[in-house]
């Protein structure tokens, strides 16, 4: 009988919690095969078995065990189970609920699986929407997720998938949150009308952990905050015309991050102190760029690395970005790629925020904040013009940085994304021609 332990996983970490067993209890594993899926204070990790043999859980779900402590064992004596020699007929489903004790009985299962199976097509091409052009239903959009009769009754219906509140696993929308959208249109789905109800839920390990830093970010902290805005219209002309081409020779596309990326690190070798922090009595600066980009997941806000951003090209920072991103959603950050960092960008905009005071992401010494882009009327030129503008925030930690250092970084980065060709080199092209 081997023990599986809970793993060491970090400086400062004592416990974790267990999210789920993705084996059960008495389910024979093989060797490195996942097991369980963990979370600490910063990230989620898996658990593999050592040994290949029979599963014993000794922690339930949601449980919180210390590190060093036995999570599991494996009897490796155990045998293997041989597999079904009579393969099912019907996938998942059991041919009659029971396993065929003669041949007489397994023909009749034979018989009936077929049976089931051809019924089984002909409820599905039933159900399917006509793929004729006189009769097309709207798809729903890849980036909602559905189980396949949701998304069958979504398109036959017409129901907007937008409208409809899911209480599936992760957000997915099932068949019952759809029915429930048909039958309660312009009331809350799913919801029961004048309750007074209550629930409460353990916290998790990454939600204590946000909460603790938030709030020894704003008691430990001098933090303000300047703003500034910037017209947006240069960024997405060249996004409008080289991003076709950009993704067919990069494999990925052109986003703001990179934009935005790329400015902040240029602007942050120019002014030192917003890209270093206070440890002790003695400043550190940093002569490199880790660049942390917040990241929303549906279990708390992570905040991911880019190490070296200013080595890098505007592919790959979007490359990068993308991974993390998918990483973070999946929850399969490492620690590696969760610590350190020496500046964060915040895009509050994608959920729509026009203004905010973004929260300094402690040890480090300030934060920029990204918003919504909206058309507004400005004065150009002297003339009042239309343009797609976003409002920027620096939240930045007063000890070490001045209204001046604060001011001028934010308007630096302004003035980059608003003339991009300056991204090339860090200086305007013309300008650098003359040598002025």
């Amino acid at each position: 009988m081997i023990d599986i332990k809970v793993p060491t996983v970090g400086e400062s970490i004592n416990e974790v919690t267990l999210l789920k067993w993705t084996k059960k209890d008495g389910d024979y594993v093989e060797r490195d095969e996942v097991i369980a899926e963990l979370e600490s204070e910063k990230a989620t990790f898996e658990v593999n078995a050592e040994q290949a043999g029979v599963l014993k859980t000794a922690a339930n779900e949601g449980d919180t065990i210390k590190v060093g402590e036995v999570l599991a064992s494996i009897d490796e004596s155990a045998a293997k189970p041989e597999a079904s020699k009579v393969p099912d007929q019907v996938g998942n489903d059991r041919v009659g609920g029971q396993d065929a004790g003669t041949k007489k009985q397994a023909e009749g299962g034979d018989a009936k699986g077929e049976a089931d199976v051809k019924v089984k097509e002909a409820e599905k091409k039933k159900a399917a929407p006509s793929t004729n052009g006189s009769d097309k239903k709207p798809a729903v959009a890849a980036d909602i997720k559905t189980t396949p009769v949701a998304a069958a009754i979504i398109a036959d219906k017409k129901v907007d998938p937008k409208k409809v509140t899911p209480s599936g696993y992760q957000g997915k929308i099932v068949k019952d949150d759809v029915l429930a959208a048909l039958s309660s249109p312009g009331r809350p789905v799913g919801k029961e009308l004048f309750t007074r109800n209550e629930r409460r839920e353990k916290m998790t390990n990454l939600r204590k952990t946000i909460s603790r830093r938030l709030v020894e970010a704003k008691n430990t902290t001098a933090m303000l905050t300047t703003f500034n805005e910037v017209d947006m219209k240069p960024i997405m002309d060249i996004r409008n015309q080289y991003k076709e081409k950009f993704k067919e020779i990069h494999g990925v596309g052109l986003g703001f991050m990179s934009f935005f990326a790329k400015a902040c690190c240029f602007a942050l070798q120019e002014w030192p102190p917003v890209n270093a922090y206070i440890d002790g009595d003695e400043l550190v600066y940093h002569d490199y760029c880790d660049i942390s980009i917040a990241v929303s997941t549906p279990r708390g806000l992570t905040v991911p690395v880019i190490r070296n951003a200013e080595s890098l090209s505007m592919a790959e920072i979007e490359r990068k970005v993308i991974e993390l991103a998918n990483k973070a959603k999946d929850n399969k950050l490492g620690m590696d790629e969760l610590q350190g960092g020496t500046f964060t960008i915040t895009n509050g905009g994608v959920f729509g925020s026009l203004m905010s005071t973004p929260i300094i992401n402690i040890p480090q010494s300030a934060i920029l904040g990204m918003h919504k882009i909206e058309e507004r009327p400005i004065a150009q030129n002297g003339q009042v013009v239309i343009r797609p503008m976003m409002y920027l925030a620096l939240s930045y930690d007063h000890r070490i940085i001045d209204g001046r250092e604060s001011v001028s970084f934010l308007v630096r980065v302004k003035e980059l994304l608003e003339k991009p060709e300056q991204l090339l080199f860090g200086k305007d092209p013309l300008k650098a021609l003359l040598e002025l």
